[in-house]
Parts: C-alpha cells; sequence; structure tokens
C-alpha cells in the first residue's frame, strides 16, 4: 500500500472502539513499521492556556482547546501553519510540530493550530490490514477540514463528502443513507 502521509482517516460508521468512534485522524507518518496518528475532532475540556502553566516556562494565553490525539501516550504534539516552527509538511500548509522549543514559540503565536496529547498508532501491516476490513477509509487531507472550528459534526460532513459519487456496489453496501450516521 502506498503511503497515506498526510491524509485523514475516517472511521467506519461500524467502527465501534470507543477510542475511534466518528473520529478524524490525520496521519502523521505511514511506513513499513506502523503508522502514527492524530484524532483532530476530539477536543478535551481543557485550554491551551491552563496546560501551558503546568508545562510551560512562559505563560501562555491561548483558549485553544488540547485535543485527544489518540488512547496512546507519548509527547505533546501539534499541527499548525508556520512554517518556520515545522518538523515536517503533512499536507499543502498544514506542518507538524513536536520539539519543546517549537511548541513554545506556537503556543504564544496567533496562528492557527492544534495541540494534541496522546496519538493514535498502527503496528506494521496493522491499519493496512484495518482498512482492507472496512474499518477507515483514507481521502486527502485540506487545511481547513484540518483546522474546523466545527468538530462535532467534522467526520460527519467528511463522510458524506467521501462516499458522495461512489458506486454503493464498490463498498459491498446495498444502500447508503444521505446521512452516514444513520448506519
Amino acid at each position: 500500500m502506498e503511503s497515506l502521509e498526510g491524509q485523514l482517516l475516517l472511521a467506519s460508521p461500524q467502527l465501534l472502539d470507543p477510542n475511534f468512534v466518528r473520529t478524524v485522524v490525520l496521519l502523521v507518518e505511514h511506513n513499513d513499521m506502523g503508522a502514527l496518528g492524530l484524532v483532530i475532532n476530539r477536543p478535551t475540556g481543557k485550554t491551551v492556556q491552563e496546560l501551558w502553566k503546568q508545562v510551560g516556562e512562559l505563560p501562555c494565553e491561548s483558549q485553544q482547546p488540547i485535543h485527544l490525539g489518540g488512547p496512546v501516550s507519548g509527547p505533546l504534539m501539534a499541527i499548525h501553519i508556520a512554517d518556520s516552527l515545522a518538523e515536517m509538511e503533512l499536507a499543502a500548509g498544514v506542518f507538524f510540530a513536536a520539539k519543546k522549543q517549537n511548541l513554545d514559540e506556537l503556543v504564544r503565536h496567533d496562528e492557527r493550530f492544534k495541540l494534541f496529547i496522546g496519538h493514535a498508532g498502527w503496528g506494521p501491516g496493522q491499519l493496512e490490514a484495518e482498512i482492507e476490513q472496512g474499518a477507515w477509509r483514507a481521502i486527502p487531507a485540506k487545511l481547513e477540514d484540518i483546522f474546523d472550528a466545527d468538530a462535532d459534526d467534522l467526520w460527519q460532513r467528511l463522510m458524506q463528502r467521501a462516499v458522495a459519487g461512489v458506486l454503493p456496489e464498490m463498498l459491498g453496501i446495498k444502500h447508503i443513507p444521505t446521512d452516514p450516521s444513520l448506519n
């Protein structure tokens, strides 16, 4: 399978794992060693400002929510639009950072970013098998989708776009409702 790095994964309506129900995952890494992604539509009740009081050295005023990137713990990670603070580019105009000095600078800018605790991870071949089983659907990532402020219905809107024009027979489904949440 070609690398899906920089693409969005949409959880299938049949995927009932509570960590991934109706999630949109941005793939940060996908290769022979496995995959790492960030759930972009799971904001927590905490703000960047609250977290930065605990982990930062300088004050931060950002009221943006912290996002739960997935069930695997790890370092803080961010996706953003500041190319000067990028460690890699994931999609056109969408960058990734995990280095502390980049995150410190990023949270003080007024530019668009999302900060994540946790991530989603797959071992070698695991994601490919899940895609083959129909658990995920990959679509190209767009900046406006990644930074969409309305996380509540992002999955539904992207799923509608993903299945638009796809023949139901190709999906092995007899009927696709207009609203995929009705599955």
